[in-house]
């Protein structure tokens, strides 16, 4: 008789090697094991959509100049209400900056295994991690299916959550420093034009403290030996505020756009935008955070996404955040109720990668 598969034991071997799916893949592996294989659902529809060229592309050369900025918040706008990703160029952020982080990332997971593997751990809530699949052992994670990917994160702020810069690996510690004074910067600046975007002043959110909280990523998405059996990551959307992503040349991230996923072609020097659920609530639905998933790499070299996360932040418990009171009126109600920190911290860890369950629960 055939032995019963225990997916809790392989999840828990393949922890505890600290090699992550970049040790698979250079292991030679021509199967993945059982516990990547998706159900057919989730892998369905993967070609993207032939009819359509792409997420919106905003060019912020002009965004200083008082007579074109209306024009690049107008496209803001609109891109964050129907597609809620866009496309920035010409964003001020210096081309070596960018190249030198994605190639700090890419060495750090490249290192030999048992240089990486001091570093490997699941703290989800401050400090340093590098680890694999970040929610394979969240409660209603334990039957699903995990994805091809390894990450770096770091918490960057607010201070009582940031490591001392010791804590970081040396060889990405000074990329990652310039790197974040640039991401937070442009943040800023992207911040302003969706808050002019809905009539309001453009240091609103950073007057909320919308962008307090800044998380790094440094995901990795090794060579897949069967790329049609599961995902890099799985169709989601972010739960913040704003995320940046920088990824490098090779090809992955999907967008749900009109019912068909839509692949993102990444162009050289570009940042991707999109809007997470807090920043649909707070702006009442003006803007959408949309699903998105990255597919399993078919390609030998490794995709690399940096990643930036803006969130809240200076929220005590007795807080609460909703749709904003300048964006309600009889004509526009209020389209989701009031939440309190718990509520939300406890959506985000009592399961894994979802979409929408927040904005789901909140809906009046």
């Amino acid at each position: 008789m055939a032995d019963v598969y225990d997916r809790k034991k392989e999840v828990k071997e393949f922890d505890e090697s600290r090699i992550g799916v970049k040790g698979l893949s250079d292991s030679g592996i021509k199967t993945i094991p059982q516990m990547f294989i998706q159900p057919p659902e989730k892998i369905s529809g993967v070609a993207s959509s032939a009819d359509c060229v792409g997420i919106p592309v905003i060019d912020l050369s002009d965004v200083h100049l008082r007579d074109k900025r209306a024009a690049i918040v107008e496209k803001i706008r609109d891109a964050a209400g129907n597609w809620g990703f866009f496309q920035v160029v010409n964003h001020s952020v210096p081309l070596s900056v960018l190249d030198e982080i994605i190639g700090a990332i890419k060495a750090f997971h490249e290192q030999p295994q048992a240089a990486k593997a001091e570093f490997y751990a699941r703290d989800e809530h401050g400090g340093v991690t590098f680890s694999s699949n970040h929610d394979l052992f969240r409660s209603e994670q334990t039957s699903e299916a995990a994805t091809w990917h390894d990450y770096i994160s770091v918490w960057l702020s607010p201070a009582d959550v940031a490591p001392p810069a010791d804590r970081i690996p040396a060889m990405y510690r000074r990329e990652l420093a310039t790197w974040d004074k640039h991401a937070a910067e442009v943040g800023d600046m992207v911040a302003g034009l969706l808050s002019e975007g809905l009539g309001l002043d453009p240091k609103r959110m950073k007057e909320l403290s919308l962008l307090e909280t800044r998380i790094f990523g440094g995901m990795f998405y090794p060579y897949c030996p069967q790329p049609d059996l599961t995902v890099g990551l799985s169709d989601h959307t972010d739960p913040g505020v704003l995320t940046i992503l920088l990824p490098n040349q090779v090809w992955g991230l999907q967008v749900l756009h009109g019912g068909k996923w839509v692949d993102v072609k990444p162009l050289p020097g570009a940042l991707i935008f999109n809007i997470g659920d807090f920043l649909q609530i707070v702006s009442n639905g003006e803007y959408k955070s949309v699903q998105h998933r990255v597919l399993a790499n078919s390609h030998k070299e490794p995709r690399i996404s940096i990643v930036h996360w803006f969130d809240v932040g200076n929220w005590s418990d007795s807080d609460e955040y909703g749709p904003l009171s300048e964006l309600i009126s009889p004509e526009k109600p209020a389209r989701y109720r009031r939440f309190t920190k718990q509520e939300y911290v406890e959506n985000f860890y009592s399961k894994g990668l979802d979409s929408k369950s927040l904005v789901e629960k909140l809906k009046l």
